[in-house]
């Protein structure tokens, strides 16, 4: 304290650091003390930087506001589908049409046409490997999507671009239940009054466009909200198509293994999902050696996925599945083909219901005549040839056995000339001048003159007729005249017993097209099937009635025992006398021990037939018969072009001595129903009376005059 009295001052610490460095120590420093200058921004990238800004801040909005008005569109819109989806049961079997299943005769089945749908199944009754297959190879996340798969769908774009094609061309990207809602046509059940056939409906089912697949995504969805998954899987299991006429898996599983598809090993299972992507190009019913390889892919599939290990994958591959063999037989060909055309349209082509049809045909008979076809022409015809060939083995009765309609023996779809081809039969048809003249009353052993002959044709002038020679024999019997096939004599008994009774007996035994009504008649100017000649000559070996050629034995509803129709055909009305039936077929079996038609012969057996070659050679026939069964063979270029080198008794009769020596086989010989005449006649017969071809009785009645005149002249 000071002496002035006055009061003291505050002490304060001496300053230590002088100038701006006088700071206390350790004090941090003030946010003012810290703060800089701020800097000018740039007024138009202000503004450009606000106007983005602003831009980003509404397309978030919008896109936000997009997204969910979309997906309440989406919501609803699967809401509504899935109200309108109908129960499972009604959904397991989606055939438009109904299958028909053809037996054999001995109740076998060897031909299957329609749709095939073998019985229900689900995820759950199915062989697991089939389960896992299916899933492996169609769509591995199937258990863990929402019924698509935006990642396939990217991945399928990317990769149908990288190759070439459209976005949604080729690789769909596809979920098992978008192929299911496809399967369903997105709920659209065919109606025929706005397709016009089954195929435009199906293929409109199939179409891509990106329409179609928001309507498929969203029915996908309402199907994940309506069924479970192994509903879905069970929905695809029985409507998905897997070749060879089969839809659903227990079809399939039959068709191909004969087993159910509870039963399937692996390398079934693997064959049958491997079918899901070609079913038509991988069935192995038409390339088991492609199936193979495409199982042998899904194998790896399952192994890669863990459904099966390294082990059982390699040898699952090393024994591939193969056909049952009743799928090996199971080939139908020209015979199921001719069947289900010969049947009513609404159970057989049209069907809506599961039809079974018993049939006429004989497996091993069928096979025999496949084997004697292939045998002819991989020894006779030269290669290259383009030569067609057709046979019919038939019943007395008209119960075809057999039928090859083309080279291709076991074809099917194709057309069938033994039913279809409709061709000039030659000398086949002189049968039927003799077997008039016979029910007139003439006898095998009357002659006639085998000399030049001329007729006046009115609108065409002098006509001439040729023998096959171009030689000339004199006087001949009648049976020496069908035997050597001479066309003089045919043409002179022809215009003898009259045109008009020839045509009635030949459309009485099954020749029913328009028939010549010309002097050329009797030298087969007109036209026929093979079916039909075959049928004709069954009726000469039954004793002269006719005979209506039938593959169809009976029909019924699968599942009912009692039939819906029975045969349409079989043995009709009585053509010629038992009698002169017998004479014709004596005379026709000289056409084979000595005549035109001995390369047809048989060992031990007794064989009738007749040789024929159409005009310029475009046609050559031999039709013949033992006392067990008729069988024709029509060989022929499907052009019309002349056949070099081949006549009726060439190589249509080398095969039917070659089909034949299969079909008998085993069987025991029996003699045929011939009557041979009980006494020769020397000279040629007086000329018949004219006789009026309206009139067929007095033609009878001349006839016999004519052979009483004969009888007491002593044949002079």
């Amino acid at each position: 304290m000071g002496k002035s009295g006055k009061k003291p001052t505050r002490l304060v610490a001496d300053r230590r650091y002088s100038g701006k460095s006088a700071k206390p120590k350790g004090k941090a420093p003030s946010k003012r003390a810290k703060r800089r200058p701020a800097r000018k921004r740039n007024p138009i990238v202000a503004f450009f930087t606000g106007i983005i800004r602003w831009i980003l801040r509404l397309v978030f909005r919008l896109t936000a506001f997009t997204a969910v008005v979309l997906g309440l569109i989406v919501g609803v819109s699967v809401m509504y589908v899935q109200s309108t989806l109908p129960d499972l049961s009604s959904l397991l079997d989606g055939r438009a049409r109904g299958s028909v299943t053809l037996l054999d005769r001995d109740g076998r089945i060897f031909a299957m046409r329609g749709d095939q749908f073998g019985g229900v199944v689900t995820a759950k009754s199915v062989s697991p490997h089939l389960r896992d297959a299916v899933v492996a190879t169609e769509d591995k996340r199937f258990y863990r999507h929402f019924g698509i798969s935006p990642r396939g769908v990217a991945s399928a774009v990317r990769i149908n671009l990288r190759e070439g094609r459209g976005p949604l061309s080729g690789h769909g990207g596809s979920t098992i239940t978008q192929q299911t809602a496809k399967l369903l046509c997105l709920g659209v059940e065919y109606d025929p009054t706005q397709w016009k056939s089954e195929a435009d409906y199906v293929a409109d089912c199939r179409r891509s466009s990106m329409q179609r697949k928001i309507k498929e995504a969203i029915y996908a969805l309402a199907m994940e909200v309506k069924y479970s998954k192994n509903e879905i899987l069970s929905i695809y299991l029985n409507r998905a198509y897997m070749g060879g006429g089969a839809y659903g898996a227990e079809a399939a599983a039959k068709r191909y293994f004969n087993k159910p598809a509870a039963q399937l090993t692996p390398p079934e299972a693997a064959m049958l999902a491997g079918l899901l992507t070609a079913p038509t190009r991988l069935a192995p019913t038409a390339n088991l050696k492609r199936s193979q390889d495409r199982a042998a892919t899904v194998l790896r599939m399952m192994q890669e996925q863990g459904y099966l290990t390294d082990k059982e994958s390699s040898h699952y591959q090393r024994n591939p599945a193969v056909l049952a063999d009743a799928a090996k037989t199971m080939k139908g060909g020209y015979f199921a083909d001719w069947v289900m055309r010969s049947g009513p349209e609404f159970f057989t082509r049209d069907t809506t219901e599961d039809v079974v049809i018993q049939t006429t045909l004989d497996p091993r008979l069928q096979k025999a005549t496949a084997a004697a076809v292939n045998k002819v022409f991989e020894e006779k015809v030269r290669k290259g040839s383009k030569a067609q060939v057709a046979v019919v083995v038939m019943s007395a009765d008209g119960a075809v056995r057999a039928m090859v309609g083309g080279r291709d023996t076991d074809a099917s779809g194709l057309f069938n000339r033994a039913t279809q081809a409709i061709r000039q039969t030659g000398s086949a048809f002189k049968p039927f001048v003799y077997a008039t003249a016979l029910e007139l009353g003439y006898s095998p052993l009357d002659t006639v003159e085998d000399a030049p002959y001329c007729l006046n044709i009115p609108g065409s002038g002098e006509w001439c007729p040729k023998n096959y020679t171009k030689e000339f024999r004199g006087t001949v019997t009648l049976t020496e005249a069908l035997r050597d096939s001479l066309n003089i004599p045919a043409v002179k008994v022809s215009e003898s017993v009259g045109r008009g009774l020839v045509m009635r007996v030949a459309r009485d035994f099954g020749i029913y097209r328009d028939l010549s009504d010309t002097p050329s008649l009797a030298l087969g100017a007109s036209e026929a099937t093979l079916l039909e000649m075959t049928g004709a000559y069954a009726g000469i070996l039954n004793g002269g009635s006719s005979v209506t050629p039938y593959g169809l034995k009976e029909l019924r509803l699968r599942g009912d025992d009692t039939p819906l129709m029975g045969s349409g055909g079989g043995i009709g009305e009585r053509v010629i006398q038992p009698a002169a039936a017998a004479q014709l077929i004596w005379m026709m079996e000289q056409v084979v021990s000595n005549g035109t038609g001995t390369r047809a012969g048989l060992p031990g057996w007794q064989v009738a037939g007749k040789t024929g070659t159409s005009q310029e050679a475009r046609d050559a026939w031999f039709v013949g018969f033992t006392a067990d069964y008729v069988t024709g063979v029509w060989m022929g270029y499907d052009d019309n072009t002349p056949l070099s080198g081949v006549t009726g008794g060439g190589l249509p009769a080398e095969i039917f001595h070659e089909v034949m020596v299969r079909v008998q086989d085993g069987l025991q010989p029996r003699g045929l129903p011939l009557q041979e005449p009980e006494r020769p006649v020397i000279a040629t017969p007086p000329a018949p009376v004219p006789l009026d071809s309206a009139n067929p009785r007095q033609r009878v009645r001349d006839g016999v005059i004519n052979q009483i005149l004969r009888d007491i002249l002593g044949g002079h």
